[in-house]
């Protein structure tokens, strides 16, 4: 459970009442006792909007979502995985969409103080190890998905067992010369899915080449966009020696690498990532993660976390399945250009 105001006061060794001086500002209270309550409040992850939920100790029956971007395939079906498990309990749902430009550890702390839900689905937000770390002082219920960290519940996928599939599978369709559409490295499923695509070229017999690895110049949602991906894709097409087949890191990429093919009536044989919504009808072959169930399980987590604070910390990862559609066939180039 987080900090109650009873806490702030027991340490402090000062009343309730000047405790709650402090926060309404009242000026009948010493410097040095505002401060030092102040400081131990911080410390705690204490805001002091949580006066009347920290005195009667009531729940808010809401599960907060914190997204870096909802208008996204990937993060609707998560999302709507989330929603339809939540309808079984007597949760509400609110998603609080995180700023790219602004500094993530700030924004998920300032949801913290708030207090705005009694437990936390993050979802694709990806800090360093420190910042998880530092996370861990407000003691709420917190699931991470699509990231991890030792200190708190997660689920996700297995992005290098998926990247290692979808490479050895291009590699052993008469394919050697094999690129990678990536994202930035900060995201942890971007460096998985490196991992896998670089240790399958190995395990292959072939070196590294790392100008195939190319990304394009939007960072926007950490570079998993369709801009992005045909920003990358163009990079590759414009070689003087052009790959035979290439993996890219999410499908999203891949919608904006196929219109880069288009564009300059150039076909590369192409394995995504995701499997989202609309991959089967643009013909994408992808590694299909369970989005839906993701969040599913997700939930499940969050419910067990906040009725058992102690409970062992679970970590669930799914094996992603490749899917084969026309996008990494060669006999398929004319008619997909076309």
């Amino acid at each position: 459970m987080s900090a109650t105001i009873y806490d702030i006061a027991k340490e402090a060794g000062v009343s309730i009442a000047t405790v709650s001086r402090v926060f309404n500002n009242n000026k009948n209270v010493s410097d040095k006792t505002r401060q030092k309550i102040l400081s131990i409040a911080e410390v705690k992850g204490y805001h002091p909007r949580a006066f009347a939920q920290g005195l009667a100790r009531r729940n808010t029956n809401i599960i907060m979502a914190i997204v870096p971007v909802i208008s996204n395939y990937f993060f609707m079906e998560v999302l709507a995985g989330i929603q339809d498990k939540l309808s079984e309990y007597n949760y509400d749902l609110n998603i609080y969409n995180i700023k790219n430009n602004v500094d993530l550890l700030q924004q998920a702390e300032y949801v913290l103080r708030k207090g705005m839900g009694d437990g936390y689905l993050f979802i694709s937000i990806h800090l360093g190890e420190i910042f998880w770390e530092s996370l861990k002082r407000y003691d709420v219920p917190i699931i991470l998905m699509d990231e991890y960290d030792s200190g708190f519940d997660s689920v996700s996928v297995d992005s290098i067992e998926g990247a290692y599939t979808a490479t050895t599978y291009l590699i052993k369709h008469q394919n050697q010369r094999i690129a990678m559409l990536s994202a930035l490295p900060q995201a942890k499923p971007t460096r998985d899915r490196v991992h896998g695509y670089k240790r399958a070229i190995e395990d292959a017999g072939y070196l590294v080449d790392e100008d195939l690895i190319v990304r394009g110049e939007d960072t926007n949602r950490d570079g998993f966009t369709e801009k992005a991906g045909h920003q990358a894709m163009m990079k590759l097409i414009q070689m003087n020696n052009p790959p035979d087949a290439c993996f890219s890191a999410s499908d999203i990429q891949a919608v904006g690498a196929l219109k880069a093919m288009k564009d300059s009536n150039r076909y590369i044989p192409m394995i995504s990532f995701d499997d989202i919504q609309i991959s089967e009808y643009l013909g994408l072959s992808t590694m299909r993660q369970p989005m839906y169930e993701i969040g599913i399980l997700a939930v499940e987590k969050l419910i067990k976390r906040i009725n058992n604070p102690k409970a062992m910390i679970s970590h669930t990862v799914f094996s992603p399945e490749l899917i084969i559609r026309d996008s990494s066939e060669l006999n398929v180039r004319h008619q997909i250009i076309e």
